[in-house]
């Protein structure tokens, strides 16, 4: 059981009261009907009764789009907030995905193989998970509108339509424009590195080559397969962790 803690401070943005002084809040278990409690600063909690995981939706906030929420909440909870605001929206954008590609699996697939890979690389880096895994999930969506259109050469424009067609799915899912831009952006090159250089592009473009190593490195001989990923990969934990996959 945790206990209340209110800071003293000038002036309250009401907007962020929850996060600056959370509260508890009790959620019925979709399980089993058991009352569980929720801080308002978190989104999951396990059921006393049923022991599954019970999760609340992390509902939209001024801290999305103020310029000074991380002044305002601080950066623990700001980055707090971030991440329990994937949680709530992850599930939204792969249902999307999965309605988008329909019976495409192979690309669906690949997408969650993707995020997976970006989740355990934010463990380590300093990135923007609201960020990483919404563009993990979306990274690929172009190539369908770009199959339709160019047929094989698909690959090439895959970047030039991605853009287009992840707006349209932030947008439905709620996402401030700030960061859809930010997502885009990444969209738009993540097959070409020199063209983005934050450490949000990073770390996608590292999960997008762990999953993509073995089809697109011909080679097996493991002095030049780590010759490759040193080369290839752009943070050290991807680095790491393509070493201990691949080698």
């Amino acid at each position: 059981m945790r206990s209340l803690k209110m800071d003293k401070i000038p002036f309250e943005c009401p907007g962020s009261k929850v996060i600056r002084q959370p509260l508890p809040e009790f959620i019925k278990c979709p399980f089993c009907s058991q009352e569980v409690e929720i801080w308002t600063d978190e989104v999951k909690a396990t059921c006393s009764k049923c022991k599954k995981t019970v999760v609340r939706e992390q509902e939209t906030s001024c801290l999305e789009w103020c310029a000074y929420a991380k002044e305002c909440v601080g950066d623990e909870a700001y980055d707090n907030f971030m991440k329990n605001r994937v949680v709530t929206i992850k599930d939204k954008l792969i249902s999307e995905l999965e309605a988008y590609f329909g019976k495409d699996t192979k690309r669906i697939n690949h997408a969650k193989k993707v995020m997976g890979y970006s989740e355990e690389l934010l463990k380590q880096e300093k990135a923007d998970w609201h960020i990483v895994i919404p563009a993990s999930i979306l990274h690929d969506v172009g190539i369908k509108v770009a199959e339709e259109k160019y047929g094989s050469n698909a690959g090439h424009y895959q970047e030039k339509e991605g853009p287009l067609v992840a707006r349209k799915i932030l947008l439905k899912i709620g996402l401030s424009k700030e960061n859809i831009d930010e997502i885009c952006e990444i969209i738009a090159h993540h097959h070409s590195p020199a063209k983005a250089d934050t450490q949000n592009f990073k770390v996608l473009y590292d999960s997008d080559w762990l999953v993509n190593l073995k089809d697109e490195v011909g080679t097996k001989e493991k002095e030049k397969l780590s010759k490759i990923i040193d080369k290839v990969f752009l943070t050290a934990s991807g680095k790491e962790l393509a070493k201990k996959i691949y080698l």
